[in-house]
């Protein structure tokens, strides 16, 4: 199959339509077009950091802004989409529940060599669930021997939950604090879903499809990490195989070299406009997660930093990167504030590129509307690298 050659600009604006960040509210508003936005997706990543508003909460705003983070759990409450992993936790449409089931399986070989004392208390766990309905961890005795050692010394109960958990036997949902609730999968799972599971081949396919319809643009080895917990997945192999029949594309941006890219057929001939609209994205969004792709694509060198030694970190500890139209212009390092409702913005670190009274518009609207969502009313700036941009930025600061 020969390579297709794509110029820069027509790469970014693929790379944007498929994350939903070609125009403003691109699946819609209202509860419908979160559920829209994670079919289309496959999965939003969760995380638990608070910095600002959490992960998964922050990409859905980016592209539903009328978002309410209710919405999230009344889908889930509905059985409309769940819990689980595909390379990190996140929400899933609950159609695709069968292709978590490799990955499960793959848990549950690996626990195959725990210690009988550890198996029993997956038993004795999942004996509790069984009779009594959903629980959390403090519904269970502590039942650690010995101090905790850190933050991933988890006790036996927690250990077994989580290990039930991975392997398909538990499922979990949220408290208001963002706890988990761990309840039997026949109880948040609707009865007509497909739960056979699919074949090796099958799989690989699917991950191929799904995440390449979310990504527009990626790498073998990015597909791949997105079936990282199924044992020995074929997604390179089958990727390949694709290929061949035409189901995949491989592409090259020209100009640029690259390691072999790939994106569906779909996206051949599709006329896609970019709108100057100004994203403040989480760290976690799916435009960001893999780095050697923003710089392949976007000429942009991302890393998020809280996982970086404090001195090490360049632009901050929970720096957001701002894109405006097809270019990323700007590093928000942030923290919401939330009792004095003030949103912090540690170091607002401007790109090269120049940007007009228009753009530092578009920005300052982006960035008074993202201050709202995290339940602040004022922003302030304890640094920047370009002082005349924030001063036409301040008139947006309170509201």
């Amino acid at each position: 199959m020969d390579t297709l050659i794509l110029d820069q600009s027509q790469a970014r604006k693929i790379v944007l339509h498929a994350a939903g960040l070609a125009k403003p509210a691109q699946f819609g508003r209202g509860k419908e077009a979160v559920f829209k936005l994670i079919d289309h997706l496959g999965y939003v990543q969760l995380d638990t950091n608070s910095t600002v508003e959490r992960a998964h909460h922050h990409t859905i705003f980016a592209r539903v802004p009328d978002y309410r983070t209710e919405w999230l759990t009344e889908l889930q409450a509905d059985s409309r989409i769940f819990e689980y992993l595909t390379s990190d936790s996140g929400f899933i449409p609950v159609e695709d529940y069968r292709f978590t089931l490799p990955s499960k399986k793959s848990f549950t070989d690996r626990y195959a060599a725990i210690s009988a004392a550890e198996k029993n208390a997956m038993d004795r766990v999942l004996s509790r669930i069984e009779r009594e309905g959903p629980l959390m961890l403090k519904d269970f005795e502590n039942d650690r021997m010995e101090a905790s050692s850190g933050w991933w010394d988890w006790r036996p109960a927690k250990v077994a939950l989580e290990r039930l958990y991975f392997s398909g036997q538990l499922m979990v949902t949220r408290d208001k604090t963002f706890h988990k609730i761990y309840d039997l999968p026949n109880n948040l799972v609707p009865r007509q879903t497909d739960r056979t599971e699919p074949s090796a081949e099958e799989f690989a396919r699917f991950c191929i499809g799904r995440f390449l319809k979310a990504l527009g643009i990626a790498a073998a080895n990015e597909l791949a990490w997105k079936a990282r917990f199924a044992k020995n997945n074929l997604v390179k192999k089958e990727l390949e195989k694709m290929t061949d029949e035409g189901k995949v594309l491989r592409i090259a941006i020209d100009g640029k070299k690259t390691r072999p890219l790939y994106m569906l057929p779909t996206y051949r001939n599709k006329k896609i406009s970019i709108l100057d609209t100004a994203f403040i994205l989480s760290p976690f969004d799916p435009l960001n997660v893999f780095r050697q792709r923003l710089k392949e694509v976007f000429d942009f060198d991302y890393q998020v930093e809280c996982f970086v030694p404090a001195p090490k970190r360049k632009y901050g500890y929970f720096s957001l990167p701002v894109l405006l139209g097809d270019r990323f212009i700007a590093r928000m390092d942030s923290k919401a504030e939330r009792k004095e409702a003030v949103l912090t913005i540690h170091n607002l670190h401007f790109e090269e590129d120049r940007l007009n009274d228009d753009d530092l518009s578009i920005l300052g609207r982006a960035m008074s509307d993202f201050a709202v969502f995290n339940q602040c009313r004022r922003i302030t700036v304890s640094k920047t690298n370009k002082p005349g941009y924030l001063k036409k930025l301040k008139p947006h600061f309170t509201f």
